[in-house]
């Protein structure tokens, strides 16, 4: 009887682990692909002396999952550009991205997630439309959100990604 009960549970924690019970009662593995969970990460620097002074790294690739850094409107020295033009921050942080995106052969058709920080909701608002030159065959989940402020006064918008690629 206790050997039954053995067995019985054996099985039902090896059929957790992906393995299936054969007609004999033993257990055959079943063959399936197995993520990596060793996998490291995959950092990438837009700006290096930028992003090493602020403490951030831009984006961070993991398997098919890709996580990028919030873009603002700057220049390579980190400096404001676009200072209160909300449509051309939004395309600098936009021309950010794709270039994120690119680095690691991804594009805005992967993106799954995009997050928007806004100074002036309104501003962002009137010229969000350009988001649908972007974003051709689908819009990613996301959140519009209305701030107080960003990492300087002269940021009006800031944008956020998450991708995933299947292989």
């Amino acid at each position: 009887m206790k050997t039954k009960a053995t067995l019985s549970l054996a099985i039902l924690f090896v059929a957790s682990l992906g393995c299936a019970p054969s007609e004999s009662g033993e257990t055959d593995m079943v063959a399936q692909e197995v993520s990596n969970a060793a996998e490291a990460p995959e950092y990438f620097l837009l700006r290096p002396e930028v992003e090493k002074a602020y403490g951030y790294a831009h984006a961070v690739r993991i398997g098919d999952d890709l996580k990028v850094s919030g873009a603002v409107s700057m220049d390579d020295g980190g400096n404001p550009i676009a200072v209160g033009d909300m449509e051309q921050q939004m395309k600098n942080a936009y021309s950010d991205l794709g270039k994120v995106l690119k680095h690691y052969g991804f594009s805005f058709d992967d993106v799954i997630v995009e997050n928007v920080f806004t100074t002036d909701m309104a501003k962002f608002l009137e010229v969000a439309g350009y988001r649908n030159t972007i974003y051709t065959k689908q819009f990613p989940t996301g959140s519009w959100l209305e701030v107080k402020g960003l990492a300087l006064p002269e940021f009006m918008v800031e944008i956020e990604l998450e991708a995933h690629r299947s292989r």
